[in-house]
């Protein structure tokens, strides 16, 4: 009783009848199977799918119809027309849906900015190839007035050793750069790994920058450090390593490039072969997922390049990394390469596989294997007279089918 003292304001007893009387009162009226069915079902005859005066029925009718009529089925009423693909058609998307998907990938395609798509679509709206771990989309290179690229598209296969030829100042070193991201296209996509890189901020650069390892022309050793300080370099510098773990590093890729016993040496008391050696056991010894080479057997006689070419091919077996090398050495690149392309005139003539690329009936690329001099490669490749020259019998090929010689 204490409790009710407390209370300001004496309870209410519950009336049992009155409740009773107020929930039938708020009580939804009960509708029969055939009163629903006559009110959803029009009695006049269905009108046909195709007709355009049909409106629209919202989806979420749908269970309502269908719990109707079979309803109605159970009391024996006459079966009315149902219209079960029409309403199953309405779950899918409508053709209108499906282009504007269709368009949104090929967007996506075309720019490279992605788009949030359906699970169904999700893996086509991708604008890199799986196989590829770098790719160029209409890339374009000007410096002033001067177009050194222009529209260059290719992929580079990832786990193999890749190549773009050409003649002198053809572009082939501002390709390079641009891949690195040390210059930037004025046009054109660039995907390194699946990584968009043209526009990207420096600090992701960075990031992305640290799955390249370079081999230069000169080699670009340090000429006050001895070889193993050089090949040490990046570990020093990039990570925080043991020195024991540098020196096991660094004594590996030495052993892979034959320079364990000249790592105490300076660069200027080894030969220029030693030097392109310790170049490219500095590229691998962060152990990176590319490695690109600008013009490795510069300065080198033919014998050395031999033997270089012969590590290249057992280095990248060794370490399964992309190879991609900058050079104009023929030769060379039939050692070595499994794919390549031809850079000309600031196009590129022609990518593909090595069996491709010999068999193809292009002059520029049959008289740059040849190494020919007669051909639409001239002397001054910049001559408005050579250009010319350089189309008519491109156009010429393209008409009659023959090889010009």
């Amino acid at each position: 009783m204490s409790g009710w003292r407390l209370s300001r304001r004496a309870p209410v007893p519950f009336d049992a009848p009155a409740a009773a009387r107020r929930a039938k009162a708020t009580a939804q009226p009960q509708v029969t199977a055939d009163e629903l069915r006559a009110e959803t079902e029009p009695a006049a005859a269905p009108v046909l799918d195709s007709s355009p005066a049909d409106p629209p029925a919202p989806e979420s009718a749908s269970a309502d119809e269908a719990v109707t009529a079979e309803a109605g089925a159970e009391a024996g009423a006459p079966e009315a027309p149902a219209k079960p693909k029409r309403q199953a058609s309405k779950r899918r998307a409508t053709p209108k849906a499906a282009a504007a998907k269709a368009d949104a990938v090929a967007e996506a395609v075309t720019t490279g900015v992605p788009v949030v798509l359906g699970p169904e679509i999700a893996a086509d709206s991708s604008p890199r190839d799986l196989g590829s771990i770098i790719s160029l989309q209409g890339v374009t290179k000007r410096f002033g007035n001067h177009t050194v690229l222009e529209d260059i598209t290719f992929d580079v296969p990832r786990g193999a050793i890749t190549a773009i030829l050409g003649p002198s100042g053809t572009g082939k070193s501002v390709l390079l750069k641009n891949i690195i991201g040390l210059l930037r296209p004025e046009a054109g996509k660039i995907w390194v790994d699946g990584e968009q890189i043209v526009g990207m901020r420096d600090h992701d650069l960075y990031r992305v920058r640290r799955k390249f390892g370079v081999l230069f022309q000169d080699g670009a050793l340090f000429g006050s450090m001895n070889l193993y300080d050089n090949i040490a370099f990046p570990l020093r510098e990039h990570t925080r390593k043991s020195e024991r773990e540098i020196r096991q590093l660094v004594l590996m890729n030495a052993e892979l490039v034959g320079l364990l016993d000249h790592l105490h040496k300076l660069p200027g008391e080894v030969s220029g072969g030693m030097k392109k050696r310790a170049g490219l056991a500095r590229a691998m010894v962060m152990e990176p997922e590319i490695v690109l080479f600008d013009e490795p057997d510069s300065g080198l006689d033919p014998v050395r390049v031999a033997y270089l070419d012969e590590l290249v091919v057992t280095a990248q077996r060794e370490t399964g990394a992309t190879f991609f090398i900058i050079t104009h050495n023929i030769a060379s690149v039939m050692r070595t390469a499994e794919y390549f392309g031809v850079l000309f005139r600031s196009h590129l003539v022609k990518f593909g596989t090595k069996a491709e690329m010999t068999s193809s009936p292009n002059p520029i690329i049959q008289q740059f294997l040849a190494g020919r001099p007669q051909g639409p490669i001239g002397m001054d490749e910049m001559s408005e007279e050579a250009e010319r020259e350089s189309r008519a019998i491109e156009e010429a090929t393209a008409v009659t089918g023959n090889q010009v010689a």
